[in-house]
């Protein structure tokens, strides 16, 4: 049985106007299928609660983010991360935790690769 590692999908979510904010969802969503098309699991919470604005108090979608973090083998870094407070800290949780954290899928494609391989030996 192959192993697929998870990685989750981190960049900003929040912007001045809906149309803004469907942009970075897509984004966030294009990386995802990248993560996919690598051979790995992407987790990609613009996809999960997007758009559920005002639905629940903010402080439940980033404790869930937190969460799915949390339970995944890397972090892959998109778009504008640093603008945004939330993306800034799943970044510093990830490296607290010692997950591996990317900003390049090229650098992430070889990870993956490498995850898989010593998955297979094991």
């Amino acid at each position: 049985m192959t192993v697929l590692p998870v990685v989750y999908i981190a960049g900003k979510y929040r912007a001045p106007t809906p149309w803004q904010v469907l942009g970075n969802v897509r984004a966030a969503q294009e990386a995802a299928l990248t993560v996919w098309k690598l051979g790995a699991v992407a987790l990609c919470p613009h996809s999960n609660t997007g758009l559920f604005d005002n639905e629940c108090p903010d402080d439940v979608w980033l404790a869930g983010d937190i969460e799915l973090l949390r339970r995944s083998d890397a972090v892959l870094m998109i778009g504008d991360w640093r603008e945004s407070s939330g993306a800034s800290a799943e970044y510093k949780l990830a490296v607290e935790i010692g997950l591996p954290v990317f900003e390049h899928v090229r650098r992430l494609k070889t990870w993956v690769e490498e995850f898989k391989a010593q998955r297979v030996a094991e």
